[in-house]
């Protein structure tokens, strides 16, 4: 097919990027659980069968607390129980600053925007808006500000047929996070419809563990 030679003018809509800050505030304690290194190791030694049978390391409880959590600031360490303790203890009293994923807040608000019908496929909603964290170091984690130090919870959990384990995981009995939401002016979303998806996400999933999306009733949030 020839083409033409003459000029035609073409009319392009800009991405005229906003941005806007709202303040995610927990209704419900917030359960964090990260993949600690202990973990991944295990998980990768048992895929490479380089786990040998013998005697299995003594429990950390204060230890396995910390490494649930994703800190902003230095992670504390300790060899025993009591050394972890009182690790913890000297971070919470020097400032300790905890982070949690961003992507988290994004999930919730595409899953209840989906479900409630706002959007008739989830592929639209990720390109639509980006959720980003506030004064942290990683764009991709949001700062859990608590006006208390987190508590420690201890959960019976099924691993596996017939097995259960002990797990220790922190929670936040009150919190708040404060996002930014980029988005396209000109893009099919206005900021009100977005704020709204992300006030949705936070009623009907949240985020962390036994959250209202699993059948939980932890994790669930409001936009102030």
């Amino acid at each position: 097919m020839a083409v033409s030679k003459k000029d035609t003018a073409v009319s392009i809509l800009p991405v005229q990027q906003k941005s806007v800050m709202v303040k995610l505030t927990g209704d419900t304690p917030l359960i964090v659980h990260a993949w600690s290194e202990k973990a991944k190791k295990m998980m990768l030694d048992k895929q490479t069968k380089a786990t040998k049978k013998g005697a299995r390391e003594a429990k950390n409880p204060p230890q396995d607390f910390i490494d649930s959590a994703y800190w902003l600031t230095r992670k504390p360490e300790g060899n025993t129980p009591e050394e972890s303790k009182r690790a913890y203890e000297e971070a919470i009293s020097a400032g300790a600053r905890f982070g949690f994923p961003i992507t988290a807040v994004k999930q919730a608000a595409i899953s209840a925007a989906y479900r409630s019908g706002m959007s008739k496929d989830k592929m639209t909603l990720r390109s639509a808006f980006f959720i980003e964290g506030v004064g942290t170091d990683d764009p991709q984690m949001m700062e859990i500000i608590s006006p208390e130090a987190p508590e420690m919870r201890e959960d019976c959990v099924r691993i596996g047929m017939g097995t259960a384990d002990l797990r220790y995981r922190m929670q936040f009995n009150k919190w708040s996070a404060d996002v930014i939401i980029r988005y396209n002016k000109n893009g099919l979303y206005s900021a009100d419809q977005i704020v709204n998806m992300l006030n949705l996400g936070g009623f009907a999933v949240g985020i962390g563990e036994w959250r209202v999306e699993r059948d939980g009733q932890f994790g669930a949030f409001h936009v102030e």
